[in-house]
């Protein structure tokens, strides 16, 4: 697990100015604190950052093959590369290292763009070679490792691990984005491919960016795609079995590591079935101890440790746990300078402390992140695929005016639980699929999402509306399923968006390497051919999963509610954040922006602490703003 960086000049005669490519590269100094290397040629400097996990001994990068030609940057893991070396010794490859970085070299001089089809495990690189007069990037599968590029004016091309890494360049504009702050309030993060300012970007997952000397114009292009195409029925003992095999082949092809290695262990379904597959043996046999961490909460209500000491204790790991104080929010501008883009996830706050636990033990971690993408898990599936039910059995003609008056006409009751928020259903029935589930998912629904920007902002905005995003991803979808397109628009968005980019900042911050076996891309293309009746069944989410599970873990794990990383948000905008939330959200440095209506910011924050209306979610996402303007922007 690495950070990189680099310069390309696309006229092709500049030289490189070292100076600025060593301010790109030290802005990452914590995604590889074990090594870092500069390597500059007339047109081409690449930096990289090195935290040293296989073949440490001779692994350096930039790394160049013999004839000093081709240059690679490297981050993440290629789990396959052992079988990818012997096929390319066999066509006549020399190597001098046992890296998989050289494998990724090799595997370019041997195939080409082609080589990513090749291909296991998360990535995010750089090669560069001087007899095409080539640079290719190229992100993995599903958006493990990240990639931020910008072309600035003059024609320099620049990437990095992290947005900071191009935001070093004082010719990149800080001006912000307007459609990106209208996504960030939907979804809470800014989707792919934008950032947050403009003219800079995020290499899309499963695609890839070729650029010759003399080319103005920089295009991805989608190199893989998750294709829904479920297979012939079979006995559900039968897919179970299969899905065990192949959980415990992908989970051990991830366990290679020349450093300490072990696994997160919140007690839910997912992290508990990795450690479970890497506790026994192929017979089922558990075997030597692996190391595990969990994070708890001193505050019942939120804490889980009960359950992943369960799973510790049956599999005899090496447990350490930590409880945290449930009023952990003193990270609010840590976590504003580790993003380097407003980012909203309150469940930022635990990952950190989980990634911070498990670096005092090991240097890689195994996490149980994509279970629910996979095998739909999460609750707001359920809810759409009843939704859906119903929209199914209504013309349009009759549906959408029947529910829209409905919705309208119904008082707002944000305090229920959601099968009680009427007001919420009739809204989402009298929408398709695609802008129904878009209305469940965002975190400011557009009403709210208009009152808080100013006349002037929604202006800007040009009629733009976030819901885009997924339109365009829904108008590209392998599939007609509901079902699936709902699980694809996660994949497109809240998986690369939120889920990975929360691990891989909180855990790159502690200079710890996570990896996700069932974000393994063969494992979800297995996971993209069952039937939704083996994902969703009688109203359980991941029910192939947990009968599969059955053997290996009890009941009280996989049946009971799921928590996830909660934290006490609400009361903390009333309590111990009060004055805080109220400097931030109704200083100066938001109201300067001309974004928001000042009498709409007033009344949340009133609201909120009156106890009149819960207003958590669009308070924490406005200061989380306001620190990424003051963290990221201001500095």
């Amino acid at each position: 697990m690495c950070g990189i960086v680099g310069i390309f000049d696309t006229h092709g005669s500049r030289d490189i100015d070292r100076e600025a490519l060593r301010r790109m590269n030290e802005s990452q100094h914590h995604r590889g604190p074990d090594e870092g290397e500069l390597y500059l040629e007339k047109g081409l400097g690449m930096g990289h950052r090195r935290l040293s996990v296989i073949d440490v001994a001779t692994g350096q990068q930039p790394f160049l093959n013999a004839a000093r030609d081709v240059a690679l940057v490297f981050n993440g893991e290629i789990y396959n590369y052992r079988a990818l070396r012997d096929e390319l010794v066999a066509l006549g490859h020399v190597f001098r290292t046992r890296s998989d970085t050289e494998v990724v070299l090799q595997a370019w001089v041997a195939w080409g763009v082609e080589c990513v089809h090749r291909l296991r495990g998360m990535f995010a690189f750089a090669v560069w070679d001087r007899r095409r007069q080539t640079l290719f990037l190229a992100r993995d599968h599903v958006g493990v490792k990240p990639m931020f590029y910008s072309l600035l004016p003059g024609g320099l091309f620049v990437f990095g691990s992290e947005l900071k890494s191009i935001m070093t360049f004082p010719e990149l504009s800080r001006e912000l984005n307007p459609r990106a702050v209208e996504d960030y309030f939907a979804y809470g993060y800014v989707p792919e491919p934008n950032t947050i300012f403009h003219n800079a970007y995020k290499l899309s997952p499963g695609h890839a960016i070729l650029l010759r000397v003399g080319d103005r114009d920089v295009k991805p292009h989608r190199w893989w795609d998750l294709a829904f195409k479920p297979a012939a029925p079979r006995p559900e003992a039968e897919v179970a079995e299969e899905l065990i095999g192949r959980l415990r082949e992908t989970v051990r092809h991830q366990m290679e590591s020349e450093v300490p290695l072990g696994a997160f262990l919140s007690g839910g379904v997912d992290s508990s079935a990795v450690v479970a597959m890497m506790a026994a043996d192929a017979d089922g046999r558990i075997g030597e101890g692996v190391t595990t961490c969990s994070i708890g909460f001193d505050d019942p209500e939120f804490d889980e440790t009960k359950y992943a000491t369960e799973v510790a204790q049956r599999y005899r790991t090496h447990h350490h746990a930590q409880i945290v104080d449930k009023d952990d929010y003193g990270l609010i501008d840590t976590l504003a300078g580790l993003y380097d883009e407003p980012f909203a996830d309150s469940s930022a706050i635990p990952t950190y402390r989980v990634c911070q636990l498990a670096r005092r033990h090991v240097t890689v971690a195994l996490s149980g992140d994509g279970g629910d993408e996979n095998f739909a898990g999460y609750r707001r599936y359920r809810f759409a695929m009843a939704e859906h039910s119903v929209r199914s059995k209504l013309p349009d003609a009759i549906r959408k005016p029947l529910f829209g008056t409905l919705g309208s006409l119904y008082p707002k009751a944000d305090w229920a639980p959601r099968m009680f928020r009427a007001k919420t259903t009739f809204e989402a029935l009298a929408r398709d699929l695609v802008e129904g589930y878009f209305h469940g998912v965002s975190r400011l629904p557009d009403r709210q999402r208009e009152q808080l920007f100013s006349e002037s902002f929604r202006s800007r905005l040009q009629g733009y509306r976030a819901i885009e995003v997924m339109r365009g991803h829904a108008a590209q979808a392998p599939t007609d399923d509901p079902l699936a397109l709902i699980q694809y628009l996660d994949f497109k968005t809240w998986l690369p968006g939120d889920i990975l980019t929360k691990v891989d900042r909180a855990s790159m911050a502690h200079s710890l390497e996570v990896r996700v076996p069932l974000l393994d891309h063969t494992f979800c293309e297995y996971a993209a051919t069952l039937p939704n009746d083996l994902k969703l069944h009688g109203g359980e989410g991941k029910y192939i999963l947990k009968k599969a599970l059955e053997p290996h873990l009890p009941n009280d794990i996989m049946y009971r509610a799921k928590k996830g990383f909660s934290i006490p948000l609400a009361a903390w905008l009333r309590g111990p954040l009060r004055q805080a939330v109220r400097d931030a959200v109704l200083g100066e440095r938001l109201l300067d922006t001309g974004i928001f209506e000042r009498r709409t910011l007033e009344r949340l924050v009133e609201q909120h602490q009156a106890g009149s209306a819960d207003h958590s979610v669009a308070l924490w996402s406005l200061m989380m703003f306001e620190a990424f303007l003051r963290v990221s922007v201001a500095s």
